[in-house]
């Protein structure tokens, strides 16, 4: 693992480009802290007990799988989430939709934080962020599950793969559709764009979990091309049941 602290570089960055607290929004005064004192209080992590799949909060000790996973039948092998969707979907929308790309060296370094162990046991051969389709990246600039994987990938010594698959056909909002509808609207959306012959095991990388069916549609993509293990890190993700 590299230093967590900030380097030159960004330290100059820094006194030129101030950075915003990512729950409040607020600028930061200088120095290494990514978060607010006070906000960093108020951010609501995912807890014990988990689906043993996707990662979502039960409330019931004598639970191994939340509905959702229980119904329907994955790709994935299984997958973490760090926090409460409501806690944080502020925060992701600026960092999605208002050009707050600097929210994802936060993000990373917190999942490292919590997850470094889970991480280390996944024992993955690259880290693969969830691809956007070309024009959606062009007008917003960046893939927001590149930057949380490139800043992860700095912490956990794991390669970021960017270029292993690609978005090929512009799908409508997932938020706008229910399950179902979700999984019509993601068939043939992902191709793989170059040799992972070499990959055993990968962790996907994306920002919001709900269904999995994003997640779904890639790790069947990397499957069918040899990849055997699937794992998958989400920032939020809501509640199961």
């Amino acid at each position: 693992m590299r230093d967590n602290r900030m380097s030159l570089g960004e330290r100059l960055k820094d006194l030129l480009f101030p950075r915003h607290c990512p729950v409040c929004d607020d600028i930061l005064p200088f120095g290494d802290n990514l978060v607010c004192d006070g906000c960093a209080a108020k951010i609501q992590y995912v807890k014990p007990p988990t689906c043993r799949k996707c990662g979502k909060q039960l409330h019931d000790d004598g639970q191994v799988y939340c509905g959702d996973c229980v119904r329907r039948r994955h790709v994935f092998d299984y997958g973490i989430a760090l926090y409460d969707y409501q806690s944080m979907r502020k925060s992701i929308y600026r960092f999605k939709y208002r050009h707050r790309g600097e929210y994802a060296q936060f993000y990373a370094r917190d999942v490292y934080k919590h997850f470094k162990r889970e991480i280390r046991a996944m024992e993955a051969d690259a880290l693969i962020p969830v691809p956007l389709y070309r024009t959606r990246q062009d007008k917003r600039g960046y893939n927001q599950a590149e930057l949380v994987a490139r800043e992860l990938s700095k912490l956990s010594g794991i390669p970021t793969r960017a270029d292993l698959v690609k978005r090929t056909k512009k799908t409508l909002p997932q938020k706008q559709l229910n399950a179902i509808s979700r999984q019509n609207n993601l068939k043939k959306a992902f191709n793989i764009g170059s040799d992972v012959v070499k990959l055993n095991k990968t962790i996907l990388i994306d920002d919001i979990y709900t269904t999995g069916s994003t997640l779904d549609a890639v790790a069947s993509e990397l499957k069918r091309h040899g990849v055997e293990k699937i794992y998958f890190i989400t920032l939020c993700i809501g509640e199961g049941i």
